[in-house]
């Protein structure tokens, strides 16, 4: 894999700008945020007063600890359009999140906030190493959802040919990726996995895949899958990050140098991380829930915004910005089984630890009584499917039960499957988790 990392050149002045140069523009910025939301946004106008707060108070960047967060609930009370800080004529285009779980998030956006998330995103990918007159394949789901339509403008932005194909049709997407011959894909990591074992299917080695690069998000993931994705497509796998309340994909995004945890664009975007039950901020190194205060966007600023994300930021490396760290987990998804609370993420490490399994896995809970069952069904890598016998799964399954047990303290029954049992997910984000348990009353 030959992908041309920057030359300082080629970078923007903020990517080498000083401490002191960074935090200057933040402060400048978060004043003119704060205000643009008090003044034109009734709810935070109201927050702010009932918190005893006003935009004046805010003299140091330390002092946003005083002002209020804003939930997840704020943006649905207030659906579709009570957090916009603009009048609706200049509101050039809303996306939303898919509301799975009542009413969906809805963000705006203004046609300077467009051309910033453009500007952001090929930032994202040329940090990725990404460069004008490359061909562009993005998977990414079009529409209301903020992946393909972000990851659009940015390529576009930055130069490259795009080719807008979106989720689904899995044999046309590497129909196109051979004969269109793309160096760089956005794309879910549990979809990068779909894809490639469609060129496993066909027997296309990685060697002879076109794609370079692939800025994976919209999920959580970790090391083992990134080594998976890597070995199967033959590729740098780089971590983006973003979400809808905030902006989309790349609000953060990771360097082809270092591969060391997204670089946070913090000129536009301010980060702390907090303890997620006392909310009191964290010093950078410390874990704990990440929150983000939007610096220019215009037409629906978010000020302390609750990701429910749980990382720590990180010392600059590659660029001037801070990193954060992979998230370990969400707030909201941490399962509590018989009383012991874990997360999908430390299952997931554990099943990619041996390279006999695939990173197609799905954990099940049901109940019976009182009693939580937790089934962690996962399949073999392709080539063993057929090779190894009954006893020799079953071995694989045992040991990673045992895994399981140790690390995360709970007991699982654990089912070693055939290649491609699982439902695939088509459209990008998998279903990891299926929870049957009766919901408490």
């Amino acid at each position: 894999m030959t992908v041309k990392k920057p030359t300082p050149g080629e970078l923007e002045p903020i990517e080498t700008a000083s401490r002191d140069e960074i935090s200057a523009l933040q402060l400048e910025r978060m004043k003119w945020s704060l205000r643009h939301a008090y003044e034109n946004v009734a709810h935070y106008r109201k927050k702010f007063d009932d918190h005893g707060v006003h935009p004046d108070d805010l003299k140091t960047l330390a002092d946003l600890a005083k002002f209020p967060f804003t939930t997840k609930s704020d943006l649905r009370d207030t659906y579709p359009f009570g957090m916009f800080a603009v009048a609706r004529s200049q509101v050039a285009r809303v996306h939303a999140s898919s509301g799975t779980t009542g009413r969906p998030i809805v963000a705006g956006y203004t046609l300077k906030d467009i051309d910033t998330w453009a500007h952001l995103m090929a930032r994202s990918i040329r940090a990725a190493g990404g460069r004008a007159g490359d061909t562009c394949h993005i998977s990414y789901g079009y529409g209301l959802f903020t992946g393909g339509l972000g990851a659009h403008y940015g390529a576009e932005r930055l130069g490259c040919m795009v080719v807008p194909m979106s989720g689904g049709q899995t044999e046309k997407q590497v129909q196109l990726i051979q004969d269109f011959r793309p160096e760089i894909i956005m794309v879910t990591p549990s979809y990068a996995l779909v894809l490639a074992e469609e060129f496993e299917r066909l027997g296309v080695k990685p060697e002879d895949i076109s794609l370079k690069i692939g800025l994976l998000g919209a999920e959580p993931w970790g090391q083992g899958m990134r080594d998976e994705i890597e070995r199967k497509l033959g590729i740098d796998a780089i971590n983006i990050y973003g979400l809808t309340e905030v902006m989309g994909p790349g609000v953060a995004s990771e360097c082809i140098e270092s591969k060391d945890g997204p670089v946070i664009w913090e000129d536009h975007f301010y980060p702390e991380i907090i303890d997620p039950e006392t909310g009191q901020v964290l010093a950078d190194g410390e874990a704990g829930e990440l929150v983000f205060t939007s610096l220019s966007k215009e037409a629906a600023p978010v000020i302390r915004y609750r990701t429910r994300d749980l990382t720590r930021l990180l010392a600059p490396t590659s660029r001037s910005l801070r990193r954060m760290d992979r998230i370990t987990g969400r707030t909201d998804d941490m399962l509590i089984v018989r009383g012991v609370n874990v997360f999908p993420s430390v299952i997931e490490e554990q099943i990619l630890r041996d390279k006999r399994l695939a990173g197609t896995y799905q954990i099940r809970l049901t109940r019976e009584g009182h009693l939580d069952n937790v089934e962690v069904q996962c399949e073999l890598q392709r080539e063993l499917s057929n090779r190894l016998s009954l006893h020799e799964t079953q071995a694989i399954g045992a040991e990673l039960q045992q895994r399981i047990k140790t690390i995360a303290g709970i007991t699982t029954t654990v089912t070693v499957m055939a290649h491609e049992s699982i439902a695939r997910t088509l459209t990008g984000k998998a279903r990891r988790v299926v929870d049957d348990r009766p919901k408490q009353q």
